[in-house]
């Protein structure tokens, strides 16, 4: 029998593929500066709007009726789902972690995909959770947040959803950089696109009625996937907005529409 082993990447390439993913998200982020005093950094608002009603025309015809069949069945019944994709996210959260510089999510990241990739079945069962391990969630674009890369214009994706250049830039990288083919096991690197996009599909039905309010009964949907995007982004990663523009925290998010 052949043993085939894996080349792990040396740290030179690796370095040098870091500097041009920070230099090209710095550039992207310093080339859309904001207007002084615009509400937003949003020079790409028309494209936007047109990606907008694309997401919300597909979640009209596809999100929204199998998320309404997973909010029909009894809680719980799909938590595998979620658990299985968020074990096999960890891999990517625990490099990010590490680029962050922070050594205690980088350990209980790790020992939750230890733990629950062997006695919690693949991840199918959140044992880690359980014993008072929770996820230490990260990402790309929080990783450049860190390393200083300033936030850039607000961007809508296809299929994605709401954004900014940065977490963009992250997105990609997220998407490149996949730790799970040398740290994971076969099923979960053959099953891990499924579940994620079924984990989109139930996290639809879990928040429903959300998600219905932003995009079904807004008076401009557009605008206020942009405010509570940005919101709860600047919140996760403890940033504020730019000095000219408008702090998304201090708008009643209801103001326009009650008048």
């Amino acid at each position: 029998m052949t043993i085939v082993r894996r080349q792990t990447p040396s740290i030179g390439p690796l370095r040098g593929s870091l500097i041009a993913v920070i230099g090209l998200a710095a550039g992207l982020a310093g080339c859309s500066q904001p207007q002084p005093g615009a509400e937003f950094n949003d020079p790409y608002e028309p494209v936007n709007r047109e990606v907008h009603a694309f997401n919300r025309g597909l979640d009209q015809a596809v999100l929204r009726p199998a998320g309404e069949v997973v909010g029909a069945a009894p809680a719980g019944t799909f938590d595998w789902v979620i658990n299985f994709s968020d074990n096999a996210s960890l891999p990517g959260m625990i490099i990010n972690g590490a680029l962050q510089g922070d050594g205690e999510g980088v350990s209980i990241n790790t020992m939750r995909f230890i733990i629950n990739t062997t006695i919690g079945a693949l991840g199918l069962v959140d044992w880690a959770g359980k014993m008072g391990l929770p996820e230490q969630s990260t990402d790309f674009g929080e990783t450049l947040a860190v390393w200083g890369v300033p936030e850039g214009a607000y961007l809508e994706l296809p299929l994605l959803g709401p954004s900014t250049e940065r977490d963009a830039v992250g997105e990609i990288v997220d998407l490149v950089l996949d730790p799970l083919e040398k740290m994971g096991t076969y099923d979960q690197q053959e099953y891990a696109t499924i579940a994620r996009v079924g984990e989109i599909i139930v996290e639809r039905g879990d928040f429903g009625s959300t998600i219905d309010s932003i995009l079904y009964e807004s008076a401009d949907s557009y605008a206020q996937a942009r405010l509570l995007y940005l919101q709860n982004r600047r919140f996760e990663l403890g940033e504020s907005a730019a000095d000219d523009q408008i702090d998304p925290y201090s708008i009643d998010p209801y103001e326009e529409f009650d008048q």
